[in-house]
Formats: structure tokens, C-alpha cells, sequence
């Protein structure tokens, strides 16, 4: 019987990729100014002489742990048992600590969408990015995302969520909902919303944008002409992608040259989306509903943002 298992005991090791990535993200994460927004929503004392709440920091460093690993209420609460690097991080201790029981993970959890916490995350996130001088103002870039959702009947009503919807791409039909956001001219996600699946992207246009931005850069499915409309009252300059219309035989190489140069400065507004799926594995809805959904989805593109300027962050904190 050793000690070898306990971080810290053990004989020099390689640090694997969660190890590192849990450390690159406990730098970045403003931790106490966001402990702050939450607080006067957190309970202080336990009700009717019940147990003491547990600490709000691990709380909240769970529940992005949840985000980040795609863990369960239930699996978190287990994967806390069972994985040291994760307890560290939280800062618990087995030897003199308790864990959260998946009850309280999941009370958290619905804290944070009760009182719209997961906006309030993301916009101090921001205002500590900006304060930075980390978030661009020379233009915004727009666009969609599809989230699949479970299209499965066997559930206690019968049916498929309420709020989901199907439409098709290509030759495809998807179910679920879309992640519709604006970012700056390096990808760094500044306003997100939410909708149905089959609600066409350019409609959300105007709830993305503030007004004052010199420049607007969007794919092939924002060319309509309410859309070129709106841009030219507000005196934005026009970046949107043009589609070659049926019978159209003149000025095809200057329209090509034009949404060349388009796609170029707007592939940098993919690279939240590549995190948000590839990176952190979100790619199908979890709950019912379009708020529980838009909440994670909200905290998620906040910590996408601080992934994304790790590096920066880590600089200015040098």
C-alpha cells in the first residue's frame, strides 16, 4: 500500500492533455469576479437548520467541468470519486472534504438558469476581455450553427421536444435547434441567440448586431434583400456573400473574386464553432427546451472565448 496515487506523492510523471487543459484553463477563467455575479443568488445558509451550502467556487468550478467533459449530473459526481486531477482542480480534498451528490449539482445548475446567470457569465467574460483590449471593433462577422437533438419517441410523453424543430441542409434533414452568433473579425464570439432549427438565419440578423459596426461579414444565406436593406440603413458596409441566381451569365468572375475575399476574413468566425464541437464535444442537445439548451449553450461560447485567447490572457497576466 503507497501514496502513489494522491497528486503530489507520486514519482515524476507526463502531464497528460486534460492536465494541461485544466491548467491552461484555471489561469484564464476570472474566477472571483465571476463568483461575485453568482453570490447574491447563492444561498448563504442551509434552510431549516439543514446542512451548510457547499462553497460557490466549486460549485461553479464543476459545473464548467460539466461543460467542458460532458459529463452527466450524475457521471460528475462519480468522475469526482474516481479522478484525482478533477478534485484538484475543484480544490476538494477526500481525507477532510465532501463531494457534491448529483442532487446538488443539478440545484446548481438550475440556479444558474433561473435567474439568467449563464448571460450574466458570458457579458462579464466579455467586459473582462474588453477590458483587456482583447475584442476587435473594426466589424462583426455572423452566422449559424446546427445542434442536433434527440429525435427519440420513447420517452414518458411520446413524443420529440416541443420546441425542436427539422430542416434540411443539402440533402440532409436535421432536428434541433440553431446557435446563432456574432463575433469580431478574429472569432471571438460577442452575441449569441437561440432559435428553432427551421428559423432561416438572416431573420436573426438584426438581434445579432449593435448598430455602430463599420462592416458586416456573412455567408451565402444571409443574401437576401431585407438583409442588404437593413445594412444600408444603418450605413454598414455590405460583406455579405452573393449567390449566383438561376440564368445569371454576366459577371460570374467578379462575383467569385468577391466571395473569395468574404470567405477568407469569415473563416475565422468557424473557429468557435470548431471548439465548441470539436474541442469541448458539444454537438447534440442535452435537456428539453430552449432555454435550459440556450443557457449551456451560452456559458459554453463564454468559455470558448477564454480558450480561445488563452494565450493573450496569459501575456497580459505575465
Amino acid at each position: 500500500m503507497t501514496f502513489a496515487e494522491e497528486p503530489g506523492l507520486s514519482r515524476k510523471r507526463k502531464e497528460t492533455k486534460r492536465e494541461r487543459f485544466l491548467r491552461e484553463m484555471d489561469r484564464v477563467v476570472p474566477w472571483k469576479r465571476l463568483v461575485d455575479v453568482i453570490a447574491p443568488c447563492y444561498p448563504q445558509k442551509g434552510t431549516l437548520g439543514g446542512r451548510k451550502p457547499m462553497p460557490l467556487e466549486w460549485m461553479l468550478r464543476i459545473h464548467f467541468l460539466q461543460q467542458w467533459f460532458g459529463y452527466s449530473d450524475p457521471g460528475m459526481e462519480e468522475a469526482l470519486y474516481e479522478i484525482p486531477v478533477l478534485r484538484q482542480f475543484v480544490g476538494i480534498d477526500l481525507g477532510r472534504d465532501l463531494i457534491p451528490d448529483e442532487s446538488t449539482i443539478l440545484r446548481f445548475r438550475r440556479l444558474l438558469e433561473q435567474n439568467g446567470l449563464a448571460e450574466r457569465i458570458f457579458a462579464e467574460v466579455q467586459a473582462v476581455l474588453r477590458e483587456s483590449g482583447l475584442i476587435l471593433q473594426e466589424g462583426k462577422m455572423v452566422d449559424a450553427t446546427l445542434i442536433h437533438a434527440s429525435g427519440s419517441t420513447k420517452k414518458r410523453e411520446r413524443k420529440r421536444d416541443p420546441e425542436m424543430r427539422s430542416t434540411k441542409k443539402g440533402n440532409q434533414w436535421h432536428f434541433g435547434m440553431k446557435a446563432h452568433v456574432a463575433t469580431d473579425l478574429q472569432g471571438i464570439v460577442d452575441a449569441v441567440e437561440f432559435t428553432s432549427a427551421n428559423i432561416p438565419d438572416h431573420q436573426v440578423l438584426e438581434d445579432l448586431l449593435a448598430g455602430d459596426e463599420p462592416v458586416v461579414l456573412a455567408d451565402r444565406g444571409y443574401d437576401y434583400p431585407q438583409v442588404h436593406a437593413v445594412l444600408a440603413e444603418r450605413g454598414i458596409q455590405d460583406a455579405v456573400a452573393r449567390r449566383r441566381y438561376p440564368g445569371q451569365k454576366t459577371g460570374l468572375e467578379a462575383l467569385k473574386r468577391f466571395n473569395r475575399s468574404v470567405a477568407r476574413l469569415r473563416a475565422r468566425g468557424e473557429h468557435a464553432f470548431r471548439v465548441l464541437k470539436c474541442q469541448f464535444g458539444y454537438r447534440k442537445t442535452r435537456y428539453r427546451g430552449l432555454a435550459k439548451n440556450g443557457a449551456q449553450m451560452t456559458t459554453l461560447f463564454a468559455l470558448v472565448n477564454l480558450y480561445l485567447l488563452r494565450k493573450e490572457l496569459w501575456r497580459l497576466q505575465a
